[in-house]
């Protein structure tokens, strides 16, 4: 009779087991005490004997595959026996079947084994999309159906913070319908075709899912009840988010006069794209505009690439611009108050509560003597229009060290662990509402001067909620500084799907030991976060000495 040989438990801890090698294969002679194969577990990897005589008939996990304790691992009997009923619980899967099957009454059995109210749902909807033989909802000539965008790759829902328009307002392509707020940040949204707004489909304050309708845009007075009415809308409405189709009507050429171009040398431009360019710094006048009567939308400033003195002077603007204090509360004596979650709270409690809870971390904290990192960047400050800060050439000197241990550079996956190619630096901002980590992309091929203006620009702009979802995503390693409000030392959440945090303390005056004299040095704290999953101790530490080696001798960044 044949044995099922399931996945053993070698370890207390151990939930699934993967095969690293097979040292027999189907149809090989087995004797007790051979040994089948080499079974990787969450600990080491051990020898598997067989304790049974006779032919190996079948094998349930291949080599490298994995599978749950107690599955079927592999079948041994007797040569030419049949297994068909043991193989990968066939059998009670054929049970369960029919035990489903013997409780559907036989009247409203059909051929393919569906009930009629069964065979009914799958005509009308399959995935979620109306078939032939249900009612689709036409869309209207020049009505353009608007879904809820999708603004970053985690985005499942979004929440509209602010409607601009209501329902009868004229539309114009560039104008701001509403903000929308995402799990990363708030961003305004543009309309891109002209018309009146007939319908909003998420009130001010309110979430729905991505591809949701959010509103309906078309010609004045056109009947849209069919769209908004039941699931009509929804499952007729296009993934796409709007098109670019645009009407003539006398009326909207009435209004466009006090925005459209003219011999005074007014400038048209839309409301989003005036906003992004000052926040960047880029002169309008600098712009061509691909909008209607070459009106300056948002994709003109997004494709836009200024000259070398034009990021000078951007830069010179960025760091005379002071950073929006953060939103205070008043205390009052003996009242309490209530703030509302804001999507973006949410959103940062659920990740970091992940994070913790997920990832095993552990820290790793190093002294840095800043003396020469001190002296470095007075020299370079003092070249002309050249002003770094300590931060800058920390996050130079990381991504420099995570160029020699790409171990850190790591994401951790379910089955495998991703070496990242690219070295992304994510920078930690404080806003109100929270904490956002835009990313500088490539940030080992960076030179200081880049570093600090891509910060100033960015940290400005996240308090200003103006950061746009992809600049906030792809990052590999983070760095949070406290340093600025005198904090010496502290720990820091990972922020997945990185692998480890650089968390760095303020620069102080102490004794300090040098050449067997006490002296006073400028020192400084710098703790790592670390996913054990991924970053074993002592590749932590040793990325840290590396890192002490470029801080505190900055001319080693230069080999």
């Amino acid at each position: 009779m044949a044995e099922v040989i399931t996945m053993p438990r070698l370890s207390d801890t151990m939930t699934d087991g993967k095969v690293a090698k097979w040292h027999k294969k189907v149809g090989d002679a087995v004797k007790e005490g051979d040994i089948l194969a080499e079974i990787e577990t969450d600990k080491a990897v051990q020898d598997f004997e067989s304790e049974f005589n006779g032919t190996l008939l079948y094998i349930g996990t291949e080599e490298e595959g994995s599978a749950p304790v107690d599955s079927v691992l592999a079948i041994i009997g007797e040569e030419g026996e049949d297994i068909s009923a043991l193989k990968g619980g066939s059998s009670s899967e054929k049970e369960n079947a029919t035990k489903e099957d013997s409780a559907i009454p036989e009247e409203t059995k059909t051929e393919g084994g569906l009930t009629d109210i069964e065979t009914t749902e799958t005509v009308e909807k399959v995935d979620g999309k109306e078939t032939e033989g249900s009612s689709s909802t036409e869309i209207p000539e020049g009505v353009e159906v608007i879904t809820m965008p999708r603004l970053s790759d985690t985005m499942s829902e979004g929440k509209v913070a602010k409607w601009h328009k209501k329902v009868g307002d004229t539309i114009k392509e560039g104008d701001i319908l509403a903000e929308i707020e995402t799990d990363k940040a708030v961003q305004d949204f543009e309309a891109e075709v002209n018309g009146t707004l007939l319908y909003i489909g998420t009130e001010e304050g309110e979430a729905s899912p991505v591809d949701e309708v959010l509103a309906i845009i078309g010609p004045e007075g056109t009947d849209v009840s069919g769209l908004t009415s039941g699931g009509g809308a929804k499952a007729s409405a296009p993934k796409k988010e709007v098109s670019a189709e645009k009407t003539d009507s006398p009326k909207e050429e009435e209004n466009s006069k006090p925005v459209s171009a003219s011999n005074s040398g007014r400038i048209a431009v839309s409301p989003l794209a005036k906003k992004m360019a000052e926040d960047k710094g880029i002169d309008l006048n600098d712009l061509t505009g691909s909008g209607e009567n070459g009106r300056i939308v948002k994709k003109d400033i997004e494709g836009f690439t200024p000259s070398t003195a034009e990021v000078a002077t951007a830069e010179s603007k960025s760091s005379a611009t002071a950073s929006p204090a953060p939103a205070t509360m008043n205390f009052v004596q003996g009242e309490d108050s209530e703030t509302p979650n804001s999507q973006v709270r949410n959103i940062i409690a659920k990740r970091l509560a992940e994070s913790k809870f997920t990832a095993p971390h552990y820290y790793l904290i190093v002294e840095i003597n800043m003396d020469k990192a001190i002296q470095a960047r007075k020299e370079i400050n003092s070249l002309p229009d050249t002003k770094i800060s300590f931060n800058d050439m920390i996050i130079k000197a990381t991504a420099m060290a995570l160029r020699k241990h790409p171990q850190v550079n790591s994401t951790w996956k379910a089955d495998k662990i991703i070496h990242h190619g690219n070295i992304n630096v994510g920078v930690a901002v404080a806003i109100p509402d929270g904490l956002v980590v835009p990313v500088l992309k490539n940030t080992d091929q960076m030179n200081y001067t880049q570093i600090s203006a891509s910060v100033k620009d960015m940290a400005g702009r996240a308090k200003s909620k103006g950061l746009k979802a992809n600049e906030m995503e792809g990052s590999t390693f983070s760095v949070s500084n406290l340093g600025m409000f005198g904090i010496e030392t502290f720990t820091s959440i990972i922020n997945q799907p990185n692998s480890a945090i650089l968390s760095v303390g303020a620069i102080v005056e102490k004794p300090i030991v040098k050449d067997g004299q006490i002296v006073v040095g400028n020192v400084m704290k710098l703790s790592l976060a670390c996913d054990h999953r991924v970053v074993d101790g002592a590749t932590g530490a040793q990325f840290l000495q590396t890192l002490k080696t470029y801080l505190e001798q900055p001319l080693t960044l230069l080999l």
